[in-house]
């Protein structure tokens, strides 16, 4: 049983934050700051992709109020909200991460790489290719 899966239906411990319907949210065992909280969905989702489009706006309306709670519960200043699809994600479980931050609190974001696009034509092909794409998706034929 996936680890996420065994928090939700009560077979494994966790520090339980928000218990509602349709996704639980916990604190993190290995948190970046004190407050850290991982949201998930109840049902097993292995990507965003997977969500079911009913179940989005629960899932990140849960998470504001999660960020919201976060922030306050912790006197912190803001909060870091994200998620990882596959690449990077250490439980194949859809999970949001929401991390209480603070300014100059070390962590430095993230070290990606940045490139350039080969002039205006690449990119032109890049965002037509991604609305072609949008489109698909849309229309159901994915």
């Amino acid at each position: 049983m996936c680890p996420f899966c065994a928090i939700a239906t009560g077979a494994s411990e966790a520090h339980v934050v928000l218990d509602e319907a349709g996704s639980l949210a916990f604190l993190d065992h290995r948190p970046l700051f004190p407050g850290h909280c991982l949201l998930i969905p109840r049902e097993h989702r292995a990507t965003l992709g997977d969500l079911p489009v009913g179940e989005v706006g629960p899932l990140f309306a849960a998470a504001q109020l999660l960020a919201q709670a976060v922030e306050l519960a912790m006197d912190a200043e803001g909060t870091f909200v994200a998620l990882n699809n596959r690449v990077s994600q250490s439980v194949p479980h859809l999970h949001v991460h929401v991390v209480p931050r603070r300014r100059k609190d070390g962590l430095r974001g993230f070290f990606w790489p940045r490139t350039r696009y080969d002039g205006e034509a690449h990119m032109a092909r890049v965002a037509e290719s991604i609305r072609g794409r949008i489109l698909s998706l849309s229309s159901g034929s994915r």
